[in-house]
């Protein structure tokens, strides 16, 4: 299939009226800009001379800022310590417009920064202040609850899954049941601790790596992409599987419906950071504007396209992606065999480690536009 340019432009208009409940795993990112001129006469090693210095919201908060930037009115739902990082991480949320009242401060936990220095637009070294996860049920069981009571006043829920604590089975089952009895469109960013408990998401959008793992099959050549695909829709009782395979583009699957994949349309890679939580962004937007599937995968690869274009934990503003649209729209190719004949074909139990990548781009299914927020 094609979209057209004018109906991809619509949807990017709407994204000004769509509403966006992120759930996740919360960090602060810090920036530290400098240029190498030698090297230290104490190790070979480069010695930055700072010129500037910048924080933002990572992790699930790089996906407020995402859906922020993108037009889109977002709020937060996670945990930060009670510590200074924690302060300075709300309040940039805040600064971005984003509800707060969804963030639980806890005495247990402390707040993950990382902070990366970077000189002649090249990452040098990045330094992680994480302390070990503190499981804070007290907290747990807020978060769990803000999301179950505030779902309805958003047309789309994205769990932005990163391994730090917020996101687990209790959650996950509580999220997989309310969708039984009301159903809504959610979108899940999938991380390898939780690949047994994530169930009925509208969307499951794992990298190469993380889909070979879930899927007990070595990613190598189509069938074996279809292969996974199927079993990934299967497993998981998942609407749609969209993964990520980095400079070779995206593969959307759908119940019944043949492999789509979807060529990457990045020019220059810069830097990566960042680009998965952008297509988590796009394809909520999109799905909330009333997208399909398709639709959203299309917008979601033209936003990746630009963000690894830049350097740094980086957002990209509507009017970037319209134009970024009006440049090019590659269409899906139909990959063949099916990916449920695929399944049948492959051969079970092959095993793979993950790639550890972090870009590419996600998709949801589509949906009716749901209740706003009051």
């Amino acid at each position: 299939m094609r979209v057209s340019e004018r109906r991809l432009a619509e949807l990017v208009r709407r994204f000004a009226g769509v509403r966006v409940l992120v759930v996740g795993d919360l960090m602060l990112d810090r920036f530290v800009w400098g240029q190498v001129e030698r090297i230290s006469p104490e190790a070979p090693v480069p010695v930055v001379h700072v010129t500037g210095e910048d924080e933002r919201p990572g992790g699930a908060g790089n996906v407020v800022s995402n859906i922020t930037a993108l037009g889109g009115r977002a709020g937060a739902c996670g945990m930060v310590g009670d510590d200074a990082a924690g302060k300075r991480l709300v309040a940039a949320l805040d600064t971005l417009g984003a509800g707060t009242e969804g963030v639980v401060v806890s005495r247990h936990a402390s707040t993950t920064q990382k902070t990366r220095i970077i000189a002649h637009q090249q990452q040098v070294v990045r330094l992680d202040h994480e302390a070990p996860a503190v499981l804070d049920g007290a907290g747990m069981r807020r978060v769990r609850d803000f999301v179950l009571g505030a779902r309805a006043r958003f047309d789309v829920l994205v769990v932005s899954d990163y391994a730090k604590g917020v996101v687990g089975p209790e959650l996950l089952g509580a999220l997989a049941e309310a969708h039984v009895r009301a159903p809504f469109t959610w979108v899940v960013d999938p991380k390898r601790a939780n690949f047994a408990h994530y169930r009925r998401a509208s969307l499951m959008k794992p990298n190469r790596g993380e889909a070979a793992e879930a899927a007990g099959i070595d990613i190598r050549d189509r069938p074996s992409l279809c292969a996974a695909g199927a079993r990934l829709l299967a497993r998981w009782e998942t609407e749609a599987v969209l993964i990520s395979r980095g400079e070779a583009g995206m593969a959307l699957f759908k119940r019944g419906g043949a492999v789509q994949e979807f060529p990457t349309v990045a020019r220059e890679v810069y830097d990566v950071t960042g680009a998965g939580d952008t297509v988590l962004a796009a394809c909520a937007l999109a799905l909330g504007a009333g997208g399909t599937l398709e639709e959203a995968t299309v917008l979601a690869n033209h936003a990746a396209g630009v963000v690894v274009g830049k350097v740094g934990t980086a957002t990209l503003g509507a009017g970037e992606l319209r134009a970024a649209v009006r440049e090019e729209r590659p269409a899906p190719r139909d990959a063949e065999p099916r990916a449920a004949e695929a399944a049948r074909a492959a051969p079970r139990g092959t095993r793979r480690n993950p790639d550890g990548s972090r870009s590419g781009a996600r998709a949801a299914r589509a949906r009716r536009p749901g209740p706003r927020m009051s």
